[in-house]
């Protein structure tokens, strides 16, 4: 059972306001403040704007945290105070902390690297790796919380969170731990990454359409997303608040090529999530989808859709969030989550903005624009990442 959730992102600072603009259709991608732009062919990004680490740390505790870690501890923070597990009273032993992310530290790599070959500076931090390493994430909100159960981070590009999430939930049922926190969380705007993803000529100039048959490519987005997993006994026993139900979780191997999706493998992934929820294609309401706004991505997801549900493809709600929040890359999948159970919570299925022109090759309901009024029981979201690695939650309510 999901008990806390908590998201950090270019749509808001915490979940109700990250739910209003979503719902409301409201997007997060603007203007780079960040890093310098002149140099820039692409200067937009969905940025966690007005975000004061000073707010939230010491000026000792920041110190030791690269930007995405702030993210998570904030994600997660809201995630525990939402739940109130009982971490103090024997549950941290017993609980694991998985934390997703892409690339780990790289506005601390970017930084220091600058230094080292711009500046030509002999010495540097002594807690540069600490900063930089995929895992601190997990390792900080280990510490604080009191949590002496597993953890480590998932690094799977793109689907990070998602793989992260899904094996704290597997953890979880079969009683490895008796809860989990898991998540992902990137920060990945900084000037040596835009310059790389301009280089694989896969963004967008401007905005991120998902389905829509202009669409430009992705837009990178920043933020995190976290969650409190236990038991529904575990759950039950202390009255806890319980948002939804991970009743399911594939993954698998494209094995074909390092950055061009296939169909066959998100399929494959899907069936897996269903198959291991105990669901039939027939039940899923809504799927959350990876939809990046790239032209091979949409069409191919959309033929994968097909492919799973048959006939049952035409009744589906099927939305991709990212044209709100951006391509947040190893958060992408927590970001994804949080939006797919305050749609289930809420009773409205989060639109695809910016849509404009039907694409011939993505010809299922993307819930165009505007936010619809629909009961959600079953839902799945998608994570489909570079190298063809892919995973995939159901998600149901809980009555």
């Amino acid at each position: 059972m999901v008990t806390g959730l908590g998201v950090i992102s270019a749509l808001g600072h915490d979940a109700e306001t990250f739910a209003a603009a979503l719902f409301a259709g409201r997007g997060g991608i603007g203007p780079i403040t960040r890093i310098p732009t002149d140099d820039l062919g692409v200067r937009v990004a969905a940025e966690v704007r007005g975000f004061d680490a000073s707010a939230h740390f010491t000026k000792n505790h920041v110190g030791l945290l690269d930007r995405f870690a702030q993210f998570a501890m904030v994600a997660a923070r809201q995630a525990i105070a939402q739940s109130a597990p009982p971490f103090a009273q024997g549950l941290g032993a017993r609980t694991a902390t998985l934390i997703g992310t892409g690339v780990g530290g790289l506005g601390t790599q970017d930084d220091n690297f600058h230094k080292i070959y711009a500046e030509n500076a002999k010495r540097l931090h002594p807690f540069i790796i600490p900063r930089a390493m995929a895992s601190a994430a997990a390792s900080h909100i280990s510490m604080e919380f009191g949590l002496t159960g597993p953890a480590y981070a998932i690094s799977s590009a793109c689907a990070s969170a998602t793989h992260a999430i899904g094996e704290a939930f597997h953890m979880v049922r079969w009683k490895r731990v008796e809860a989990a926190v898991a998540g992902g969380s990137e920060a990945p705007i900084t000037y040596g990454s835009m310059k790389a993803w301009e280089a694989m000529r896969v963004m967008s100039p401007d905005i991120c359409q998902p389905f829509s048959r202009d669409r430009g490519g992705l837009v990178l987005g920043e933020g995190a997303g976290v969650f409190v997993l236990e038991t529904l006994e575990h759950a039950a026993r202390r009255g806890a608040p319980i948002l939804a139900e991970i009743a399911g979780f594939g993954m698998g191997a494209d094995a074909l090529d390092i950055v061009q999706p296939s169909a066959d493998g998100a399929a494959q992934a899907m069936r897996a999530a269903l198959d291991d929820a105990g669901l039939a294609a027939d039940q899923v309401d809504y799927i959350n989808a990876h939809g990046t706004g790239t032209a091979s991505n949409d069409a191919t997801e959309t033929a994968a859709i097909r492919a799973v549900f048959g006939n049952a493809a035409e009744r589906l709600a099927v939305s991709s969030t990212k044209g709100a929040h951006g391509h947040a890359l190893g958060a992408a999948g927590g970001l994804e989550l949080a939006a797919t159970i305050l749609a289930i919570g809420r009773g409205f299925l989060p639109p695809t903005i910016n849509y404009t022109i039907p694409d011939p090759a993505c010809d299922l309901d993307y819930v165009p624009n505007q936010a619809r009024a629909a009961r959600i029981d079953v839902a799945l979201t998608n994570s489909f990442a570079f190298g063809g690695l892919n995973a995939v939650l159901a998600v149901r309510r809980v009555a």
